[in-house]
């Protein structure tokens, strides 16, 4: 048999290099920096997995030095759920037209929090008031007070569709786990299945629209 062939030096350096994760240079870490690490895990479907400590693995980096510039793993999420959600919650429809706009603007959030997991559980956990999030309210709230509503009355109106909204998505994000056995489910359980999709979330806010729009027509 042949001695084998050994690997040269070169060759060694080069395999090692390529098991051990790439370590980032002293000093270069900033929060923009683990922002954009934590949102390339989180839409490429990690979120679930991803802790501090992971995402300093993915940096080359040790926790503490994570820790130096986010308080914690909701300071992190908070800040990535509000990057992603700058980039998707704005209405293509004409803002004169206010039902069809905010109609859009929901339909936009609810297709956002049931795609993103992270975003849901931030939304769930505690009152949003990142710059997106507030900005969204605002345009929302200006939308309806351009058709006529008074202040508290367009914050009424934002109130019922965004909680609708958000509650609506939960629900269909937790039943989108749940199959059962096709020889074991109900007439029943299909009837209240449908009640949990997107197309029932678009009727539902309709319905929702519809009273909004009623409550207009009487102020006027």
């Amino acid at each position: 048999m042949p001695p084998r062939k050994q690997s040269s030096p070169g060759r060694q350096a080069q395999a090692k290099s390529r098991s051990v994760p790439r370590r980032t240079a002293w000093g270069s870490i900033s929060r923009s920096l683990i922002v954009d690490a934590a949102t390339e895990v989180i839409t490429s479907g990690g979120y679930e997995q991803m802790t501090i400590r992971s995402l300093a693995e993915r940096l080359g980096v040790a926790p503490m030095s994570l820790y130096r510039h986010v308080r914690d793993r909701g300071d992190l999420l908070d800040e990535v759920v509000d990057r992603l959600l700058a980039e998707s919650w704005r209405p293509s429809a004409r803002a004169t037209g206010w039902r069809s706009w905010v109609e859009e603007a929901a339909e936009k959030l609810h297709a956002f929090l049931v795609s993103q997991p992270a975003a849901l559980d931030v939304y769930l956990s505690h009152p949003v008031v990142s710059p997106a999030a507030v900005e969204r309210m605002h345009a929302i709230m200006g939308t309806l007070r351009s058709a006529g509503f008074d202040d508290p009355s367009a914050k009424r109106a934002y109130a019922a569709v965004h909680t609708y909204t958000v509650g609506f998505s939960a629900l269909e994000a937790g039943r989108s786990r749940w199959a059962p056995p096709a020889e074991k489910i109900t007439g029943l359980e299909k009837q209240l299945a449908a009640y949990t999709t997107p197309r029932q979330f678009s009727e539902g806010l309709k319905y929702l629209l519809d009273g909004v729009e009623t409550q207009l027509a009487a102020a006027r």
